[in-house]
């Protein structure tokens, strides 16, 4: 490993610890000869993810783009940009495992509402209306009231209390 500072590649670990939930090795380096401290990062080199898009083109799995695109949903939002990494380190973990290299957008799609709408409501419809690609007001007042109902079977459903059987 080279220095960033001297080029050079005498260096020694001052520290190793797991990163990105174990998917990566961060270690803290020192050059022995400008004693510059650096940081590399180890992967595991993985089979690239191809993304089968809507128009059926395929398009290697950008972790960046999809990460830009949560933070789209969740600006301004009380979501951290540490849940928005783990949200990513998440998806990318699902979609490794998976038998094929390629995946529909839509699968990427469906797992990032999945993440999102338990987190924070309103990065979830924000979300949904740009990966649903809503015509009109009508298909998004149809996915909200959708979104309502569900909601308030789950408070129902939480609220509910079972009753003792009455034993005659």
């Amino acid at each position: 490993m080279r220095c960033p500072e001297c080029d050079a590649s005498e260096n020694r670990v001052v520290d190793t610890r797991t990163s990105r939930g174990g998917r990566a090795v961060r270690r803290r380096r020192e050059c022995l000869v400008c004693e510059t401290r650096f940081t590399t990062y180890e992967y595991v080199e993985e089979r690239p993810i191809q993304v089968l898009k809507r128009d059926g083109s395929p398009q290697e799995f950008d972790r960046s783009k999809l990460l830009r695109s949560l933070k789209i949903a969740c600006a301004k939002r009380p979501v951290s940009a540490l849940v928005m990494e783990s949200i990513v380190d998440g998806i990318e973990d699902v979609l490794s495992r998976q038998a094929g290299v390629e995946v529909p957008s839509e699968r990427i799609g469906e797992l990032v509402m999945d993440a999102l709408r338990p987190l924070d409501r309103v990065a979830y419809v924000r979300y949904a209306s740009v990966y649903r690609n809503f015509q009109d007001i009508g298909e998004f007042q149809e996915f909200v009231d959708e979104l309502e109902t569900r909601q308030r079977q789950e408070l129902q459903a939480l609220n509910q209390v079972e009753l003792p059987l009455r034993q005659g």
